[in-house]
């Protein structure tokens, strides 16, 4: 069985999923940005970037080892004295073993995509992620992942909306807290995705010009979250800085001291 304190962070983030307001997640990718955004007040769970932790080791998205995607992760658990959720891809090859290797790690939830394989092999995984949670003690936060419309392809968005919904009851059916729809930005995606799923149970990632998370908290979003753009933002002002200083710049007086 798993020591209590995994257990107990799996709870709270359980409860934080449930709560009235909307969960707001900032993803981090290792130790100092865990730690940066964990010392704010506001944050109440962390979560991971898959492509972000990708980046900072050299492959592409979804092409990350396992080992180096649970490393990045621990990493960051071992930074924080919070919730840590990751996203560990499609669960690989053994996505309940995967799971439990997770919550070895003190990881008490994740994001698992579908990438759109067939219906019932996608929910067998689901279930197995959460059988092996089970086995382990732990409430585990599966935040099971469906690509129904990022790749739907030239099919019309009604389709994709409905196949999402299909796929997003029955990964709750088989025991996911909430279900993540990569694609909805827009009231008339999340409207028809939150009737269909339940308040509550709709997890979305937070794009340039989609929703705020005030209005997606309004149509009854549980979570939202921003993936790797928050690495991409992080990245974007190290590349001013470096500009700057190759011309007549400083380091800015306003600099954070060394620890």
């Amino acid at each position: 069985m798993t020591d209590s304190t995994t257990a107990d962070r799996a709870l709270t983030l359980q409860s934080l999923h449930q709560a009235p307001e909307i969960l707001r997640v900032v993803n981090v990718w290792d130790a100092i940005s865990a730690a940066t955004v964990a010392a704010l007040p506001e944050t109440k769970a962390i979560a991971t970037a898959g492509h972000s932790i990708a980046a900072t080791f050299g492959y592409k998205d979804g092409g990350m080892p396992l080992d180096v995607a649970l490393a990045g992760a621990r990493a960051v658990v071992d930074a924080v004295n919070l919730p840590v959720s990751a996203d560990l891809d499609d669960g690989y090859d053994n996505p309940g073993e995967t799971i439990r290797r997770a919550i070895a790690l003190g990881i008490v939830g994740a994001n698992v995509e579908d990438r759109l394989r067939p219906f019932d092999d996608s929910v067998a995984r689901v279930a197995a992620i959460i059988a092996a949670a089970e086995a382990e003690g732990v409430a585990f936060q599966l935040n099971a992942r469906t690509d129904a419309i990022v790749r739907g392809g030239d099919r019309p968005i009604e389709q994709s909306i409905e196949d999402a919904i299909a796929r997003g009851k029955a990964f709750l059916d088989a025991g996911a807290a909430l279900v993540f729809v990569p694609g909805a930005v827009t009231r008339e995606v999340v409207e028809p995705l939150v009737a269909g799923l339940g308040a509550g149970k709709l997890s979305v990632i937070g794009l340039p010009g989609a929703l705020t998370a005030a209005e997606y908290q309004e149509l009854g979003v549980a979570r939202i979250s921003y993936g790797p753009l928050t690495q991409r933002v992080a990245l974007r002002a190290l590349r001013d800085l470096a500009t700057d200083l190759y011309g007549n710049g400083v380091i800015p007086e306003d600099t954070p001291a060394l620890n």
